[in-house]
């Protein structure tokens, strides 16, 4: 089964994100690259910024690393700019990176309560959406318990979600590393319960956290959360591979290290994408195992 196998043991029961991501980090190194396409990059390929320059900048991201990188990261908000055309690039995005192989992790970084949230869950996670993600980013400070509708429509659709715990932002200290009233920081409890979301399974849970890889020491959080370590910071924001295991220690066989920058300036040739792609994803193999 590929990669986007969606069924186990044959019943059509969708098998889950987290074994799926399992085999594309064994098989096709553990690297996520991010689809950022913001202005200043587009005037770096030679594009517009413009819908025009959107979709070619998007393919050709598609066209040279869909085949051979586990994950595929778009960031929402740069499509979301030229209103229903810019989604509906991204639409296309999703699905022709999804139908080449990649696992797509939709960038949007929603978080909400009740009936808000289910129709973001329905956007993302609902296999029948055109918008259908192999998993969300997520906010949890309106509540974890309020993420529980994106959880369970990813259960459903085996797709998955990575929640915000440990940002590379230096704002977001002020509120993941905020104690709350039992004595914990908000970002060991969203850590908890992740790892109870993730519970008894196997090869790897479906519940990830987004944990910065340039963050340092990370000793005093418990990231073992039997589930993926979405992180952010590798390559222009100056983190390195051989960071990563002093950083996740332990739990650092499921860190799934994203870098954009890095490998989108060698745009737009193709073979300089490809190339730049496989050296990181070497670079983490060498730096984990």
């Amino acid at each position: 089964m590929t990669a986007q196998g969606t069924a186990a043991g044959g019943f059509g029961v969708p098998e889950p994100f987290g074994a799926r991501l399992r085999r594309a980090m064994d098989t096709r190194g553990p690297l996520c690259v991010g689809i950022d396409p913001h202005a200043s990059l587009l005037h770096a390929w030679g594009l517009a910024d413009d819908v025009a320059g959107l979709e070619r900048f998007s393919r050709t991201v598609v066209a040279a690393l869909a085949d051979r990188v586990a994950v595929l990261k778009p960031q929402s908000a740069f499509y979301e700019r030229f209103g229903s055309r810019g989604v509906a690039v991204l639409e296309r995005t999703v699905t022709e990176a999804r139908e080449a192989g990649a696992l797509v992790v939709m960038d949007a970084k929603r978080g909400d309560i009740g009936s808000t949230m289910d129709a973001y869950a329905a956007a993302y996670l609902d296999p029948g959406s055109p918008l259908f993600s192999d998993a969300l980013t997520v906010s949890p400070y309106l509540g974890f318990g309020a993420l529980a509708p994106a959880a369970e429509a990813a259960a459903a659709g085996g797709a998955g979600l990575f929640v915000l715990a440990l940002t590379s932002n230096p704002e977001g200290r002020e509120v993941q590393r905020a104690v709350g009233e039992g004595g914990s920081t908000v970002a060991a409890t969203v850590l908890r319960r992740l790892a109870e979301r993730n519970a008894g399974a196997e090869p790897l849970g479906s519940f990830g956290a987004v944990v910065g890889a340039t963050l340092g020491d990370l000793s005093a959080f418990d990231l073992a959360v039997n589930g993926p370590l979405l992180a952010p910071g590798i390559g222009a924001q100056g983190a390195t591979p051989a960071d990563l295991p002093a950083v996740f220690g332990d739990a650092v066989g499921n860190v799934v290290p994203s870098v954009s920058r890095g490998v989108l300036r060698h745009g737009p040739d193709e073979t300089g994408l490809r190339n730049s792609a496989a050296a990181f994803a070497d670079a983490v193999r060498a730096a984990v195992t």
